[in-house]
This record gives structure tokens, C-alpha cells and sequence, in this order.
């Protein structure tokens, strides 16, 4: 399509139907998530019953809001761990990627690079099945020939963090990379030759224009390590993350607290996202 020509009038009513459709189609589950979280029912679902906010609030011994119900409450302390221990490696693991594809006389680059992205292409279900067999496989080595229990390779925190960081480090590692090959070179020159060290360099230019980048792809492994589901189900210990308490949650049959919850997500979310472009446009 070509902007600067005209449209016709059916062109532009079916691309307002087409955008409006879309949009609908995308936030109306979550537009009726958050009005139930307000329902006054007992089952997390309609009809409407009433104004409440009981599953938010209230201790009663038939309802249970989520600031009390300390399951939940654990499993969300539990994602917030894991989040930040993955978005913490992955960012460090990820912009040294960065600087390190961005090398010209790197040998084997393209064949590393494509091993990279292998994790992105490949379900997370297989991958999550895929790391557990390993680290059984080499747990029992290390139990049976060298008699060593290595506690971070039985299912637990420990193997969860690793697990995602497997895969979301290449994703920080391709946003970083995006915004490392627009960078000019020539400012690094020109900081050598007046006298700063490599190291000053580094700090005080490059990583000062990748600061955008960088905080955008934080940002984004921690909403990525907080809502992952599939490579984590596999992974997980006694202490279940978030998503994989909501689904046995809703598995066995539960309250609109789960609601409440995905409320609080959302407008957390949606805080966090204005805020991270708030501070963006305001450093541009």
C-alpha cells in the first residue's frame, strides 16, 4: 500500500471495522478479567452478581482475598525471585553477547550465532523436558561416580532460573545487538585518543548509549521469566512460580481470586510499561 495515495471510502470504512475487530478481540478477555475480579460470586466467571472487594480484601472462612491467601502470595514472591535473578544474568550474559557478535574478526560467528537462536525456535515445552533429562542425567553421574549432590540440578529454583535464562538471554542479547549497530565507532576513537582508557570508554560512552536498550531488554526478561509457563513446569520444585499455581489452581477448581490476581498484573503491567516510556521519550 502507498500512503500518499487516496483510499476509497470502502478501503478506509473496512480498515476501521479490521482495527476495531482487532483491538476487541484483543483486550475484551481482559477488560471482563478485571470487572470479575468485582464479582460478589463464588465461581470466577459470570453472571454478574454484585460490587465487591472481598477477593481482594477479605479473611472470611468462605472467601479469602489475595492479600490473604498466603499460597498465593508465596508463588508470586517465588516469580519475583526468579524474575530477577534471570533478568539480572541475562542482561550482564546478554550485552556481553552483544559486544561479542558485534566482533568483525570473530571466527565461527555466523555458526555460534545461529546455535544462539536455537533456544527462540524451539518449544518450550521440549526445551523444559530437554534440560531436565540433562541435569537428572548429570546429577546421578555426580552421585553415582564422584559422590556429590549438586542441589541446583534437582528440580527447584535453582534449575528454573537456568532454564529460562537458557533462552532469554538470547533475547536481550538480540535487542541489545539492534541498537549496538547503530552505534559510531568514531566516538570511541575520538575518547582514545584525548586519553581515556578502554574501560572509561566502555562506561561512559558505549554503555551509555546502549543504556536504552539495555533497560528495555531487563524489562522485558523480567515480564518474560515472571509469566513463563511451559519451560518452567518442568523445571519447578516444591516452590511453584505464579503462572503454574494459577494452573492448578484452575485445574482443580477455584475462586475469583484468580481474578484479582490477574488484575493486579495487569494494572502493575500497564504502570510499569508507561512508565518505562515516560522515561524513555523524557531521556530522548
Amino acid at each position: 500500500m502507498i500512503r500518499t495515495l487516496p483510499n476509497s471510502r470502502t478501503y478506509t470504512v473496512c480498515f476501521k471495522i479490521y482495527v476495531t475487530c482487532f483491538f476487541i478481540f484483543l483486550f475484551a478477555p481482559l477488560l471482563i478479567t478485571c470487572i470479575l475480579a468485582f464479582n460478589d460470586s463464588q465461581f470466577p466467571s459470570l453472571p454478574w452478581k454484585g460490587f465487591t472487594l472481598d477477593w481482594f480484601t477479605a479473611n472470611l472462612p468462605d472467601r479469602v482475598g489475595i492479600f490473604h491467601d498466603q499460597i498465593n502470595l508465596d508463588s508470586i514472591w517465588v516469580s519475583v525471585k526468579v524474575a530477577v535473578a534471570v533478568s539480572l544474568l541475562s542482561t550482564i550474559v546478554g550485552t556481553c553477547g552483544a559486544f561479542l557478535f558485534e566482533q568483525e574478526n570473530f571466527r565461527f560467528k555466523q555458526a555460534l550465532y545461529f546455535l544462539m537462536l536455537a533456544p527462540l525456535v524451539i518449544p518450550g515445552v521440549i526445551l523444559g523436558i530437554s534440560i531436565l533429562l540433562f541435569s537428572n542425567t548429570l546429577g546421578t553421574f555426580f552421585e553415582e561416580s564422584l559422590h556429590m549432590d549438586v542441589g541446583i540440578l534437582r528440580p527447584g529454583l535453582g534449575l528454573v532460573i537456568l532454564g529460562q535464562f537458557s533462552f532469554i538471554t538470547t533475547l536481550v542479547t538480540l535487542v541489545v545487538s539492534a541498537r549496538l549497530k547503530k552505534f559510531d565507532r568514531t566516538l570511541e576513537e575520538a575518547a582514545l585518543n584525548l586519553g581515556a582508557t578502554r574501560l572509561q570508554v566502555i562506561r561512559y560512552i558505549t554503555l551509555r548509549f546502549l543504556k536504552p536498550a539495555i533497560l528495555a531488554s531487563a524489562a522485558v526478561a523480567f515480564l518474560m521469566s515472571f509469566e513463563n509457563f511451559n519451560t518452567t513446569l518442568f523445571l519447578v520444585g516444591s516452590e511453584p512460580t505464579l503462572p503454574i499455581n494459577l494452573y492448578l489452581q484452575v485445574r482443580d477448581g477455584s475462586t475469583p481470586v484468580i481474578n484479582a490476581i490477574s488484575f493486579l498484573l495487569i494494572v502493575g503491567t500497564s504502570v510499569l510499561a508507561l512508565a518505562n516510556l515516560y522515561f524513555s521519550k523524557k531521556e530522548q
